[in-house]
């Protein structure tokens, strides 16, 4: 089965991320990897680390001559910072450690305080480090590489921001995908829409000069992606269920929706059910399986693609809201884990906003988990293995 783990802090060496289960044949390379990690970097609103990190990853297993060999994929990112951080951060025992420097004031919002209890830590960096969204450089790199395998098969993943700060983009209609997704990565907000976008920046500007923080809410679009991943036999194969346990796993997200989401809450079943119908024609694009001539489709899409836990071959379609950052640099009242004495919380440099860093992390979420659903339903030791199942699979479709 595909499935990934990072290691690393923030203000560490490096971050490592492994990545297991990956075919053999699977064309690999730093470069594409690195586009995605220098996306994740990019969006209005970051902070001052963005200006000493430029992260480039090495492949250090896994990958011989751009090819995967089926065997663990080791992926590594250095931290530039760690230059500044060797004496606080060093693995080995402490000998002359600035114990002024250890943190003690958590922050509303993070995870310090729960994480100090949890481990029974008393200095809070030991808590930061690895909770800082530093760690999603690592998610992104892995998610790149199953990216990787989707790219085989004609599934993309698309991603844009919808709002930030209570700035909406409401009017979507009439571009495609592909064209939404350059004008996003157009937009220093990935907003396709350029007035929304100015909105946006508008209202990051205004939280900067109060030294407040903004959330917003992203979209995540999967197309190509064939009816039958995951399943309604039991809870934990359901797709629906394994894609929002991957976005929620990202740093400060709070909400997720697939299709129109909490709009079902509202309105009545014969305007929320997707229509059936038979014998489109459709024309699939350069390297795409799906979908076939002749097939069952939905002239909508409320269900976001997915219907009672498996795709149905629609595109996927799902949004998640990200909180706003905790640090700010007007502190939030907080208490001494010491002294129990009120105190300003403390402050760690961090971004005004990263709602459009979060689209392309989740991104890499949604692209790791749809490449293992894809995994589970066409298993193969190879590339061209999985090919050759999935080909018969679509064959039982369009005979079906």
């Amino acid at each position: 089965m595909l499935r990934f783990l990072t290691a690393g802090e923030s203000h560490g060496k490096e971050l490592t991320a492994i990545v297991e289960g990956a075919p053999s044949g699977l064309p690999v390379s730093a470069s594409h990897i690195d586009a995605d990690l220098a996306r994740r970097q990019s969006g209005y609103g970051r902070g001052g680390r963005m200006k000493i990190e430029t992260d480039k990853v090495e492949i250090t297993a896994g990958v011989r001559h751009g090819l995967t060999l089926g065997s663990p994929i080791a992926l590594i990112i250095r931290n530039r910072d760690w230059e500044n951080w060797t004496q606080t951060m060093s693995p080995m025992p402490s000998t002359g450690y600035d114990e002024s420097k250890t943190v003690t004031k958590p922050r509303p919002g993070h995870a310090d305080l729960s994480g100090g209890l949890k481990y029974d830590q008393r200095d809070l960096r030991n808590i930061l480090e690895r909770s800082s969204a530093r760690e999603t450089a690592a998610r992104v790199a892995a998610g790149a590489v199953a990216r990787r395998l989707l790219d085989e098969f004609g599934i993309k993943v698309y991603s844009w921001v919808t709002g930030i700060g209570g700035a909406e983009w409401k009017k979507r209609g009439g571009s495609s995908f592909d064209e939404l997704f350059d004008g996003a990565e157009a937009s220093a907000v990935r907003c396709p829409d350029k007035k929304a976008s100015k909105a946006m920046v508008s209202a990051i500007d205004r939280a900067k000069k109060a030294g407040d923080s903004l959330g917003g809410v992203f979209e995540v679009v999967v197309t190509g992606v064939p009816p039958g991943l995951g399943s309604h036999v039991q809870w934990d194969r359901k797709l629906d269920g394994s894609l929002a346990r991957a976005l929620m796993s990202i740093q400060a997200i709070k909400g997720v929706e697939v299709g129109i989401g909490f709009g079902a809450g509202s309105t009545p079943g014969s305007k929320v059910h997707d229509e059936i119908f038979y014998g489109r024609k459709a024309k699939a694009s350069r390297g795409s399986y799906w979908p076939v001539p002749g097939t069952f489709f939905r002239k909508t899409n409320n269900a976001g693609g997915i219907e009672g836990g498996m795709s149905n071959g629609e595109p996927l379609v799902l949004r998640s809201v990200m909180k706003p950052i905790p640090t700010l640099y007007k502190p939030l009242k907080s208490v001494d884990i010491v002294t129990k004495a009120p105190f300003k919380a403390s402050i760690e440099r961090s971004d005004v906003c990263a709602v459009p860093a979060a689209a392309i992390v989740a991104e890499a979420a949604i692209a790791f988990e749809i490449a293992r659903e894809f995994l589970i339903k066409f298993g193969g030791d190879s590339v061209v293995e999985i090919e050759r199942n999935y080909r018969g699979y679509l064959g039982q479709i369009e005979r079906y």
